[in-house]
Formats: C-alpha cells, structure tokens, sequence
C-alpha cells in the first residue's frame, strides 16, 4: 500500500529545505548504509504520531530565467517553470505545503504560485478540492511576525497557519492537521501477483505494456489509493492472475520542463510499493543512468524483486561478445543488487518479450520460498566451518541459530551474542552462502540480527 505524500512548494528562498529537514529529520537524504545505493535528495520518508508519509521538496524552482534577475521582480517570464514544478507536485501529492516568507510579506510571485496551485485541484462529488492546499506562513519565529501573518490571506486560500521550520515552533501543530485529513487507505481486494513497470521516461514502458497485454492501450481498472495518473492492467497468464501496474506516460518528452524529470521517481516509488515484483526498464543505447539507480534504490528499499529489462535490444549492433559486455556493465552500475536476472529484449518487435512473464513468476516464486529451520542452520555451520565468525577487540562473534521468521521477502532471524560483532562483510558472507543453497532469483534477503547471549556469560 502506498504512503501518502506531501508536497513543499513555494517561490525560492522561503524555507521549504528547512522545512524538509525538520520533517525528515535524521533520515536525511535518505541515507543507507547499503554500498552503491543510490538516493534522491527530494524525496524523504517521514512520520507523525505513527503515520508515515514521503515529503517531496521542490526546492529546485529555477528563480531566474537564464540571468541574475530574482523570481520576484517580474514573475511574469518565470511562470512556465513555476507551473511545471507546482503542477508536478500537486499531481503527486496528498497534501501541498504552500510556504510563503512571513518576514517579507505576499509578494506577486506568491500570487502566481496560488493561482498556479488553485487551478491544479480537482474538484470532488463533495464540493471539495482535491489535494488540500495549506497556507504555511514560515519564518515566523516571533509574536509580531505570527500576527502579521494575516496578510496572507489575500492569496485566496484557507487560513495561514505560521511556523518557523528553523525553529520548530508549531510545526507539530501543522502535522496534526494535515494528517488528520489524509484519505483512509484500502487494502487492495484481489490476489493477484502485482508486476510494476518502472524506469525511467522513453524506456518503453508503454510499449512492453500494450505487447504484455495483447492490445495497443492498457486495460484500465482504478484502484483506491493508487497514484492518479497510473493504471492498472489485468490478464491472465496460464491461469495465474495477475496486475500489470503502469507508470508509463507519467510524462511526454517536449511537453514537462525537463528539469520536473527527476520527479517521475515520485509516480516510481508509488507503483513499487504496491507490486510483487518489479520490471526496471533499461535503456539498452543509453545504458544505467543516474535516474535508472534512483528507481533501483527505491526497489531495493521496498524489498521488492526484481528483473532487468534491457530494451532496445534491436537497436544494439552486436557481436558473439555484446551481451556478456552489457550484462557485466549493466550488474556492475547495479552492484548493489547482483542477484538481479536481466533480460534482452526489445518491447517495438516483440523479441524475448514472451519471456518476460514466465522469468517474473519465477522470480515471484523464489520471493516466496521458505527454508526450514534445520536446513538452515547446517548452512549457517557450513558457512562457519569455511569462514570461522571474526572477532572485534578480543570478543568472538558466536551464532548461535537461525530461523527464517518470513517471505516475501525472505527474512531470517539470526540469534548472535552481539549484533554489534558482525562486520557488514561477513553478514554479506552468509547470504551469498544462503543463496548458494537457494538461488533466490531476483529477490533480496533481509537478515536479522537478535543478542542472545547465554547465561552466566
């Protein structure tokens, strides 16, 4: 299911990276710990009262226009990059923050930037407007200030709610709020095996779609919940149903500034959240791309499986050594994530695209393997006769046993003395010897680390 998501738009300079830093806090730019992950500094999980949530940061509004002439004298020659950034955010979010300077007061480029955002609603059965705006006055940090901040309200919107993102103050208080109004989620009805399609623009999403489907446009069946530009596509394959979840279209190359592209991660993360197993979708004449690692750090966040689609394949000329090259230079940008398949195909003629389901599913099927709990541990001694556990400081990493506590994805519960003794290396260690025992095609494995230092020691 998918998170809610809150947009942070405004002119520059009013503080909307405070603001994200505030709401992200120490999970800041999404740090990992994982080697070679790749992550995008305007997209940031968060949580208030137990509620989690992403924040978007569009702090990347252009404020001049190939000059040094600021956004707010004369808005007027800025208004196509301001909509395209607003329009963007307002599409992708449950929530929009409107900051605005309480120490400068309205300015015509806050006017602009309302109406941009007025008009972006929908309008609901209800009467309301969808997604809710919220006014957010910033920088006030003082009484004066928070008084003031009633001018605002000839921007035309609800009431302006005042906080200092540098200071905190009533930020908690603005949470409440828009939490409080985030739509109720649904859990999905069906028990379908869900295959998101992702990658970058112009990969061939909607081509492999139309292919996978059997027709030139997508089946398409709302869902709750779901991203509003994406659909849903539902087949069959040998009697095995299953949801083709599609962010192709998410944008039309010539009609999006292409400064809003890195925001198509946003319409990305959505559809992995959701899936079983996800389509990444490379480019085969441009190759791994800094996007293509976003998308591929986002999968890997979700613990979702996984299969390399390298289209374009037709387009590639090729000797008997062109594939071992890509799949080398493909797995080698994606080290990250080596248990990986990848397929060559090209989504225009249809090659290998017959292929693609069949390896999903076994994909799929390894994401639900389980390992007793017997096998596993003569793997584990195994793994310990060959590479005896290292030691830190003069104390001995001990494992004791091991379980695997779930699938989807695959997690194993570890009992050691002290998670603190082992070395992210020799934790890698035990999962390729994992994987020796069961290929896990495709799928990442978690492992658990649980102290259970025996009495008396």
């Amino acid at each position: 299911m998918t998170k809610p998501v809150i947009a942070l738009v405004g002119r520059p300079n009013v503080g909307k990276s405070s603001l994200f830093n505030r709401l992200v806090g120490e999970r800041l730019a999404i740090v990992d710990d994982t080697p070679g992950t790749t992550r995008d500094r305007i997209l940031a999980e968060s949580d208030w009262n137990g509620v989690y949530f992403d924040v978007i940061d569009t702090g990347g509004i252009d404020p001049t226009h190939g000059g040094d002439t600021p956004l707010s004298v004369g808005s007027a020659g800025f208004i196509v990059d301001i909509r395209s950034q607003a329009q963007v955010a307002i599409e992708e979010s449950d929530a929009v923050l409107f900051l605005t300077d309480g120490g400068v007061g309205p300015t015509p480029p806050d006017r602009e930037v309302a109406e941009i955002l007025r008009r972006s609603q929908k309008k609901l059965e209800d009467g309301t407007f969808w997604p809710p705006i919220y006014l957010v006055v910033n920088k006030c940090e003082n009484e004066a200030r928070r008084a003031a901040a009633i001018e605002f309200y000839e921007l035309g919107l609800d009431e302006p709610f005042p906080i200092s993102a540098m200071h905190g103050t009533n930020v908690g208080d603005l949470l409440d709020m828009v939490v409080a109004n985030f739509p109720e989620t649904e859990s999905e009805a069906d028990d379908s095996i869900k295959i998101a399609i992702v990658g970058k623009p112009n990969a061939g999403k909607s081509s492999l779609l139309n292919k996978l489907a059997g027709e030139e446009r997508s089946i398409v069946s709302p869902i709750a919940g779901t991203t509003r530009d994406a659909v849903d596509s539902k087949l069959e394959y040998e009697d095995i149903p299953l949801t083709l979840i599609d962010t192709a279209g998410i944008r039309k190359r010539g009609k999006i500034d292409p400064g809003v592209e890195r925001y198509s991660v946003v319409r990305a993360k959505k559809a992995i959240e959701r899936a079983d197993v996800a389509l990444l979708m490379v480019d085969a004449e441009t190759g791994i791309t800094a996007q293509d690692l976003h998308i591929a750090g986002f999968i890997l966040d979700e613990w979702k499986s996984t299969v390399v689609l390298v289209n374009k394949w037709d387009a590639i000329a090729k000797d008997s050594y062109t594939m071992n090259y890509y799949t080398e230079k493909i797995l080698h940008e994606l080290n990250f994530m080596p248990y990986v398949p990848l397929l060559f195909i090209s989504a225009t003629t249809g090659q290998r695209v017959d292929k693609v389901l069949p390896l999903a599913l076994k994909v799929q099927e390894a994401r639900l393997t389980r390992i007793s709990t017997s096998q596993l541990n003569k793997i584990l001694r195994d793994a310990l006769d060959a590479h005896p556990a290292p030691s830190q400081a003069g104390r001995q990493l001990k494992i004791y046993y091991a379980t695997q506590v779930r699938s989807d994805p695959p997690t194993f519960l570890v009992y050691v003395n002290d998670p603190k003794l082992m070395h992210f290396s020799y934790k890698r260690f035990l999962e390729n010897r994992i994987r020796d025992a069961h290929e896990f095609l495709g799928t990442p494995i978690r492992i658990v680390l649980k102290g259970k230092e025996k009495k008396g020691k």
